[in-house]
Formats: structure tokens, C-alpha cells, sequence
């Protein structure tokens, strides 16, 4: 059976996972159709810096974050200046490393079912006099319906296993920001591996699943 920390554990992750993932539908799916359709010299960098978290240990990033969310860096600064306090060890500061973290698995297959879409569909919305943003909801959207599965899927699962950022920038407050990853690396320092092996097996069927629903939409897709 699962320990009453673990299921505080779970319902906290489900929670960061369900508001990053929304957030990044929110400013990830713009953020891929600008890359997609802009010739801007800015194209490049801001992918690259986009997709970072892909290759960048993730230790350095919530490092990195961690100075910038601490009382001398330039977040934290500003946070204690608006009333807000610190976002270190803090809900929202694991939410917000969190968007970061898992920003390119948002942007990169919205972005990719963007750029495979071609211009004829919006030539042919243009034609029929429909604004850009119409186009944008009407024609782009459900076209990319795929794509934006897949990045919703795939940002939910990846907030769901995230350890080094959580950790270096939430800690491990009950309740707070401890969230299942570290939950499972405290059963495991304790020698507790029993609950580690109860644990880890949700996990281990959540990823499965999460393949599984995947494999189902490309299937889907390519049928």
C-alpha cells in the first residue's frame, strides 16, 4: 500500500503537472507557430534557447534558476519588490521551473505539425476572407490537432518525472514541493525499498500508459 506521504505526494505532482501544462498550452502553442512562420534572424536563437532543457543537464538549469528566483538575483529581486516574496521553495516556483523545464516538449511537436501543415490551408481560409486569427483557430488548430495532443501528453508526463529542477529550486517541503520523484529518492535514502518499489511501479505504469496513448494517436494519425 501506498504511505499517506506518498498520496500527498502524487496529488501535489498531478496538480504541478495539470497548471504547467496548461500554461504552456497557453504560451507554448504561439511560441511554435512564430517559429514555424517567422523568417525573423531571431528564429534560430530563440529555438535554440527554447529547446535547451532537451541537452542541458537539468542540475545546471535549476541551479541557474535558483540564483535568478534568490534574494540577489534579477526574479527574486523583483518578486520582493512586487510584495510577492521568494519563489525559491515555493508552489509557484516549482511551477514556474517547471514551464521552463519542459517548454520544448510543448513547442517542438506543435511546432513540427505547424510547419507540416504547408500554406495551402490558410492560402484557401484567406481566400475566404478569414482574419489571421481565425485562421489561426479555425484551420491551423484543428489541423495540428496531433501535434497538440502529443505536446500535451508529453509535457504532462515530463513535469510528472522531473527531479534535479524540482529539487534544486523546490526542495523537498511536504506538501509544498515535495513531488513524487522526490518523494522516491527519499524512500530510497531511508532504505525504505518497499515503498520505493510501490512507488516506482506507478510510475512505471504511468509511462507505459503514456507510450501506449502516443502509439495510439500516430497510429491514428498515420491511418
Amino acid at each position: 500500500m501506498l504511505t499517506a506521504g506518498d498520496l500527498q505526494a502524487i496529488a501535489l505532482t498531478l496538480q504541478v503537472a495539470t497548471l504547467t501544462t496548461l500554461i504552456l498550452l497557453v504560451l507554448g502553442v504561439p511560441l511554435a507557430w512564430w517559429l514555424a512562420r517567422t523568417r525573423s534572424p531571431w528564429r534560430h536563437p530563440v529555438g535554440a534557447l527554447v529547446t535547451l532543457p532537451f541537452v542541458l543537464p537539468p542540475s545546471v538549469l535549476g541551479f541557474y534558476l535558483l540564483v535568478a528566483m534568490g534574494p540577489n538575483g534579477p526574479l527574486g529581486q523583483w518578486t520582493q519588490a512586487m510584495g510577492l516574496g521568494l519563489l525559491t521553495f515555493s508552489f509557484a516556483g516549482l511551477v514556474l521551473a517547471s514551464v521552463i523545464y519542459s517548454l520544448p516538449f510543448m513547442v517542438q511537436p506543435v511546432m513540427n505539425a505547424m510547419q507540416a501543415l504547408g500554406p495551402r490551408p490558410l492560402e484557401v481560409a484567406a481566400t475566404l476572407r478569414a482574419s489571421p486569427i481565425d485562421r489561426f483557430f479555425t484551420v491551423v488548430l484543428p489541423l495540428c490537432k496531433p501535434g497538440l495532443i502529443t505536446g500535451t501528453v508529453m509535457s504532462f508526463a515530463h513535469t510528472v518525472g522531473e527531479f534535479g529542477v524540482v529539487l534544486m529550486v523546490g526542495g523537498n517541503i511536504p506538501g509544498v514541493t515535495r513531488v513524487v520523484s522526490v518523494q522516491l529518492y527519499d524512500h530510497v535514502e531511508a532504505l525504505e525499498y518497499g515503498a520505493a518499489h510501490r512507488l516506482a511501479a506507478v510510475l512505471l505504469v504511468f509511462a507505459f500508459v503514456v507510450l501506449l496513448v502516443l502509439q495510439w494517436i500516430n497510429r491514428r494519425r498515420l491511418a
